[in-house]
């Protein structure tokens, strides 16, 4: 009965934070079921065809939705980001699926409609959701909060101050998706930046190590990063 998945002292093949977003469907799904027990993977295959079968909204709550309230339980803490994800996309989840999960559901489902947005929402619909992840201090909604979504859609000034609110908060800023194109030659972030580590310094505060990088990344001088397109995630 203890068979939930086959080594609990290793996650997804690693993936943490916004990975879950930047990896395409078909390969999470590989490294999720190689992970897995007999018994969760059983369970897990069962939830993506209940999810396939009878997508979007039936009556008060849809199974699939009932699913992600048990992915942890039956796949373990450190795969069910993970199974959220291909849950929400076997159900094609629409942006108003994925507006009354984030709403209703617990921190962890909240987690897993973000990293599914870029998978899900092609137009920036559910920005809402993302600027709701990135008025807290849960430093692992906001770490899903600065994925390829946001790194699409989210307006320039909202951008930055979720850039700062990562360094404010010690999420590491590689969480931060497409981070160099978009720090390229921003004066007004260079600017936001600096008077941060003005405030940390006179305060004798250490200034994140992070800050430093990004300031860099900000230099117009500096070569322009070359195009990349997050859609494409990676691969295993």
């Amino acid at each position: 009965m203890t068979d939930l998945h086959a080594d609990p002292a290793t996650p997804t093949a690693g993936l943490q934070g916004t990975t879950l977003a930047r990896t395409p469907p078909p390969a999470l799904h590989r490294r999720v079921t190689a992970h897995l027990g007999s018994a969760a993977r059983a369970w897990f295959d069962q939830a993506l065809d209940e999810a396939a079968a009878h997508p979007g909204r039936h009556g008060p709550i849809s199974v699939w939705e009932l699913r992600l309230a048990e992915a942890g339980r039956r796949c373990g803490s450190a795969h069910a980001d993970a199974v959220r994800v291909l849950i929400l996309h076997a159900a094609r989840a629409d942006t108003d699926d994925l507006t009354r999960v984030y709403l209703q559901g617990t921190a962890a489902e909240r987690r897993a409609v973000l990293h599914a947005l870029p998978h899900l929402v092609p137009g920036p619909d559910a920005l809402p959701l993302v600027e709701d992840a990135l008025r807290t201090n849960d430093t692992r909604l906001l770490a899903a909060a600065v994925g390829p979504y946001a790194a699409r859609h989210l307006p320039a000034h909202q951008w930055r101050h979720a850039v700062l609110k990562c360094l404010f908060t010690g999420v590491p800023v590689d969480e931060v998706a497409d981070l160099d194109r978009r720090a390229h030659a921003d004066a007004e972030l260079a600017r936001m930046l600096g008077d941060y580590a003005a405030e940390r310094t006179a305060a004798d505060r250490p200034v994140p190590a992070d800050l430093n990088r990004v300031l860099t990344l900000t230099d117009p001088e500096a070569a322009p990063p070359a195009a990349r397109d997050d859609r494409d995630g990676e691969e295993c």
